[in-house]
């Protein structure tokens, strides 16, 4: 996935002559570096090969020619005095080793003062997964958290979209909509579109909030939730039901398989799994947590509890 995104950034570095050579070298750097590619797939090991004199990058091993490619672009960049930046979303689903070789690759980066920089977005449990793909992860990232927003941000990204369009949300109104939604983005933004869809009148009243409290839940239980629902297997969907019973959460491993009526340790890898799948997280060691809030009550109206 990086080689048609690097190839268009060195691209657009163009051949100026200050840096035509690094810039050569680093579309040498990417050449090699596809000659040999090696993909892991089931426990089957895929290698393309494109013909031709294989040449430094070529080792099939990622993580050590990921790191020699990026540095090659790096110094591209710094010729021309501007900065390769890789967006990465979704991070928590990549593949252990493929984070090794990308943590690898611009700590090697770093360590040479070149401006490449991997600004990537993922689920709680990223923490983590970077630690444990390379121990030295902690120092080299600034992890950001990105929760809920407080009280005054979240009261604003309601007003001022209302505002601009020439409406305000009573204060009740918004007092409801905090509270249904517990301050999470893409509820408000939900909650609020569905509030000014039933507004009869510029200012949108407590009354309004109230009526789009259905609509926005019923968009978000054929959408939001259940694209994750569908993701899981009746066990895990078993495991997630439990975890409902208990209410919102965070909750102890072993109280989630006490109301299953099965041990921790029978349970344990349907619990990693739902974490494989960004269904739930670890907050600490021994707790449990959903990833996005309001998923137990949809829980809830889903399916019964079997214990």
């Amino acid at each position: 996935m990086l080689i048609p995104k690097l190839d268009k950034a060195l691209m657009r570095l163009g051949p100026r002559e200050k840096a035509k050579g690094l810039v050569l070298d680093a579309w040498q750097a990417l050449v090699d570096f596809v000659k040999s590619v090696q993909v892991v797939y089931s426990d089957v090991t895929v290698r393309f090969e494109t013909g031709g004199e294989a040449g430094i990058l070529c080792t099939g091993d990622l993580e050590t020619a990921l790191p020699d490619l990026l540095v090659a672009a790096g110094r591209a960049a710094a010729a021309k005095e501007t900065a390769i930046a890789i967006f990465i979303d979704e991070l928590q689903y990549m593949e252990e080793g493929q984070l090794a070789a990308l943590i690898a690759a611009l700590h090697r980066c770093t360590q040479k003062q070149l401006p490449v920089i991997v600004i990537g977005a993922g689920l709680p449990q990223l923490v983590g997964q970077a630690g444990d793909a390379k121990t030295y992860a902690e120092r080299l990232f600034d992890f950001q958290e990105i929760g809920k927003l407080d009280d005054e941000s979240a009261r604003y990204a309601i007003q001022a979209p209302a505002e601009r369009g020439g409406a305000s949300f009573a204060p009740a109104a918004l007092d409801e909509i905090l509270s249904q939604t517990q301050g999470y983005p893409y509820f408000l933004q939900e909650w609020g579109s569905q509030s000014w869809l039933v507004a009869k009148e510029k200012t949108i009243t407590l009354e309004d909030a109230r009526n789009a409290a259905d609509r926005a839940q019923e968009k978000l239980d054929a959408g939001f939730f259940r694209v994750r629902y569908d993701r899981c297997t009746p066990v895990e969907r078993k495991y997630l039901r439990a975890m409902a019973e208990l209410g919102p959460g965070p909750h102890k491993s072993g109280d989630i398989a006490a109301l299953m009526g099965r041990s921790i340790q029978s349970v344990s890898p349907h619990r990693s799994n739902l974490i494989a799948k960004g269904m739930i997280y670890k907050p600490q060691h021994g707790d449990t947590a959903f990833t996005v809030p309001l998923f137990d009550e949809f829980m809830k109206r889903t399916m019964p509890f079997e214990a």
